[in-house]
């Protein structure tokens, strides 16, 4: 794997509220924020922190499935609705499923590395709040392989991971497994508590073990998963500038208030195909070694993980992918309190998908924002103690059921 050229930076995230069911201002039956909304609050949220438009270059937009949530394509259109002072830049929309996100990332990385931008605004949106539950399903399908979709559970990705995780219970015992997928959940939600823009943030369940551990209901639901375990439907928007450092002296950024990118990782797999082993996530395993090789860390220097919780199962099997546990002892791992926000390694300190939220296209973005704050001391309530012989970061995003995945491992900068 190559290494960095030269040297890349993240700056300036900013996040909107995650909204959805859950958080007190979302009601069903009124109008809601819809993209424009949400494409502008955090295109300019981080404008304001980098001096303006003027100061960018190009921006890049991921979003996976405004053209059936919102009747919209086009969305490279949008960037300059976000400031008149975008108007003429470049413009790219992305997309990679719910791994939009990473995608920004990483086209933004690249044309840094390319020195044709010293400054890109990369974001990411999804507004899905637009359709009930089951059409949402169906929509979200369109990340899979959609002529399997007949063949598929009526929830059609919860019912992929509700597979995965019945061969997991078959391969290495059930009762373990459920009992740190609950405490995963709990820990997304404690964490979520901390973070005013999270979907469940408002969550004031006394009891989440009770809620947790709820038996699965095949009948109602899928057979291995209850709706704990999954993340929510989401609406929200993230974006953070990628500079080089002549980028951030042109914003008058100091590298203590930014991030270095170490190294990138991006994997596909054949969306045509069912997993080759359904009890570990192949292909984020690759996406990881690839970005760690070009950062030329070891897991051991990582002081925090943003990982694809789309359903705790996925979180679990993320601690065996990076190699903190050796497969089929996740759970142990998890259990021991390893990924809590006082753990070995925090991981997903604002609650990740299932407590943050998940608007697809954004969460990728949203990784990456939360990892800056974390290692520039800039998360507030969520704050956990970076140490000083772990000063990295990783994100994995993950597009697909484990189909298109990107890793970035982020440096807290010296």
């Amino acid at each position: 794997m190559k290494k960095m050229r030269k040297k890349v930076y993240m700056t300036a995230g900013f996040n909107t509220v995650a909204l959805g069911s859950g958080r007190k201002e979302f009601n069903p039956k009124i109008p809601r924020p819809g993209l424009e909304h949400y494409i502008k609050e955090a295109g300019q949220g981080t404008l304001q922190q980098i001096g303006g438009a003027k100061n960018v270059d190009e921006g890049i937009i991921a979003n996976f499935m405004a053209a059936r949530f919102n009747n919209q394509g086009n969305l490279a259109g949008f960037l300059p609705y976000i400031d008149e002072g975008l108007k003429y830049k470049p413009a790219t929309r992305v997309e990679g499923a719910c791994g939009s996100g990473a995608l920004s990332l990483t086209t933004g990385i690249k044309s840094i590395l390319a020195e044709t931008s010293d400054v890109v605004l990369a974001m990411g949106v999804e507004v899905q709040n637009t359709v009930k539950a089951i059409y949402c399903a169906d929509i979200l399908a369109g990340a899979g392989h959609y002529k399997d979709r007949k063949e598929g559970h009526a929830y059609y990705f919860p019912g992929k991971f509700s597979d995965r995780a019945g061969s997991y219970f078959e391969k290495w015992g059930r009762e373990t497994a459920r009992k740190a997928m609950a405490k995963w959940f709990i820990n997304a939600i404690e964490n979520a508590r901390l973070c005013p823009t999270a979907q469940e943030y408002q969550n004031t369940s006394p009891n989440l073990e009770v809620l947790a551990l709820t038996e699965p209901n095949g009948r109602s639901f899928v057979d291995n998963l209850n709706v704990f375990d999954c993340s929510k439907v989401s609406d929200g928007a993230s974006a953070i500038a990628i500079m080089s450092e002549e980028g951030l002296q042109r914003c008058g950024i100091s590298k203590k208030d930014a991030v270095e990118i170490a190294g990138f990782g991006q994997a596909e797999d054949d969306i045509t195909k069912k997993p080759e082993e359904p009890t570990r996530l192949l292909t984020t395993e690759v996406a990881i070694k690839k970005a760690l090789e070009m950062a030329g860390i070891t897991k051991e220097q990582l002081g925090t993980v943003e990982c694809h919780d789309c359903f705790s199962i996925a979180g679990i099997m993320a601690t065996e992918a990076i190699g903190f546990a050796e497969f089929g002892k996740g759970p142990e791992f998890v259990l021991a309190g390893n990924t809590s926000r006082t753990g070995k390694v925090p991981f997903n300190t604002t609650g990740g998908l299932i407590g943050w939220g998940h608007p697809t296209g954004a969460t990728g973005v949203h990784q990456a924002v939360t990892i800056w704050e974390q290692l520039t001391g800039k998360a507030e309530k969520n704050q956990i103690q970076i140490h000083a012989d772990r000063p990295y970061g990783l994100s994995i995003n993950m597009g697909g059921d484990d189909k298109t995945v990107v890793a970035v491992v982020y440096k807290k900068c010296e």
